[in-house]
């Protein structure tokens, strides 16, 4: 049984589809043609450069052996990796049936694999970090082995996905398409400075650093003290003295796991009793379906913030941050290659 990466577009556009119709998808655009009989990669080439005229020998290439690799060498039983784009999260599938390809479907769903996605919304956290660099690499298709990965996403998965004592061996498999693969460098980063947040603010620590950002923004807060808050973390509005409008309610979770619409549902009535007009429900862990499928009714009324959004929020107004939390999170920007999803 191999482990596969596998994506669902440069931003995360087809996940739901993927979650939903429990498939995985090859999401090129274009690829309007069945590729079951291409017997050999060297053809595989060849058809990729029919069906992208004008491409570089170099990504017909790239995009030759991601393709092959989904219509040819994944296998039924395989287990798939599809890390999230939009939460701090990783699902896991097992390939319940051969490639397929359905011509009437839309542009870019000709091509699909069965898979039962039998583990989902898995914190990053669970994985180590040389786990997460092979996670990070800018391939839509690739088989992921490097450091025993695949006994060790399996003992992962035994273990319930808490966190594994499994050695990391010191030997890297030679000529994978995975060690060839330019890493994504701002996934990694962010990767880095979510283990920095975890380890500098834990708990209540998280309120601290949401307080923080918001002072950044511009709001005055309170903050109420560790112990019974009624359901208040902060307070927040603008101007000198915090009389300005909007008032906004927040309510602050550390936890690694997503929360459900409880935590939702109290963080509304405790802005009625404190006349916040808006709240912001921040939760380290995310937020399960049920939650998300809550955003657009409550989107006049409160916003949503993950642990990406947060680290976003950090990045924008890192400058104006106090210096001790600056001196906590210390950060620099760099300049990097921005590759495009399954480039070289």
């Amino acid at each position: 049984m191999a482990i596969w990466l596998v994506r669902a577009g440069q931003h995360g556009e087809h996940e739901n589809r993927f979650l939903d119709e429990g498939r995985a998808y090859l999401t090129w655009e274009g690829s309007n043609r069945d590729l079951s009989k291409v017997a050999t990669l060297d053809d595989m080439y060849l058809v990729v450069a029919q069906l992208y005229p004008g491409s570089a020998s170099g990504k017909i290439g790239n995009h030759g052996r991601q393709i092959y690799a989904f219509t040819h060498r994944i296998q039924k039983d395989d287990w798939v990796v599809m890390p999230s784009k939009t939460k701090p999260v990783i699902n896991i599938g097992k390939v319940t049936s051969d490639y397929h390809f359905d011509l009437k479907a839309t542009d870019p769903y000709y091509h699909w694999r069965s898979v039962d996605w039998f583990a989902r919304d898995i914190p990053r956290s669970t994985f180590d970090k040389d786990l997460l660099y092979s996670l990070g690499a800018f391939m839509t298709v690739c088989r992921i082995q490097r450091n025993d990965a695949e006994a060790r996403i399996k003992a992962l998965s035994q273990a319930k996905w808490k966190k594994s004592a499994v050695p990391v061996p010191q030997a890297v498999v030679e000529g994978d398409t995975e060690i060839e693969a330019p890493l994504d460098l701002a996934e990694i980063a962010r990767d880095q400075i979510a283990n920095l947040i975890r380890s500098k603010f834990k708990g209540h620590g998280l309120e601290r650093l949401v307080e923080a950002v918001l002072k950044a923004q511009g709001y005055t807060t309170y903050h109420s003290p560790e112990g019974a808050d009624r359901g208040v973390d902060l307070l927040a509005a603008p101007g000198p003295l915090g009389f300005g409008h909007p008032r906004i309610c927040v309510q602050v979770k550390s936890q690694d796991s997503p929360i459900d619409t409880e935590t939702l549902d109290r963080l509304i009535g405790t802005m009625q009793n404190v006349h916040a007009e808006q709240g912001l429900l921040v939760s380290w862990g995310g937020f399960k379906s049920s939650v998300d499928k809550q955003v657009p009714a409550q989107f006049f009324r409160v916003r949503f913030w993950d642990q990406n959004t947060l680290i976003e929020q950090l990045l924008e107004h890192y400058d104006k941050l106090d210096d001790e939390i600056r001196a906590e999170l210390p950060l620099r920007r760099i300049w990097t290659v921005a590759y495009a999803e399954g480039e070289e």
